[in-house]
């Protein structure tokens, strides 16, 4: 009998997209995934500088949790990452557009050094 670990609770393939979404939905979800991606490539090459990107961020930022930004950083591991976080009390799941003014202050500050 095969494994059942690729289905969920109800019957279908966990890599299949939902039925309630549209195509127009998903191909904007591919769009900013592919952005997010072209967006943490330059940040990692140095290209971008990470405090600039938290400061005025693209809208294909906004849903991104902000330990996932940190972590492409060079010389910002997992710790690292940790610590930045709890320095500026921000929640291990914070996206950037949930960020409040205070917290994305205390982080591009912290990052601009």
């Amino acid at each position: 009998m095969p494994a059942r670990a690729s289905m969920n609770r109800t019957g279908r393939s966990k890599l299949s997209p939902p039925d309630f979404l549209s195509p127009r939905a998903l191909a904007r979800a591919n769009e900013v995934r592919l952005a997010r991606a072209q967006l943490k490539r330059e940040v990692a090459a140095g290209r971008i500088a990470l405090a600039r990107v938290l400061a005025g961020p693209p809208s294909c930022a906004q849903t991104a949790k902000v330990r996932e930004l940190l972590l492409v950083v060079p010389r910002i591991g997992p710790a690292r990452a940790d610590r930045v976080l709890a320095r500026c009390r921000i929640a291990y799941a914070k996206t950037v557009g949930g960020l409040s003014d205070r917290q994305r202050a205390e982080l591009v500050a912290l990052l601009g050094r």
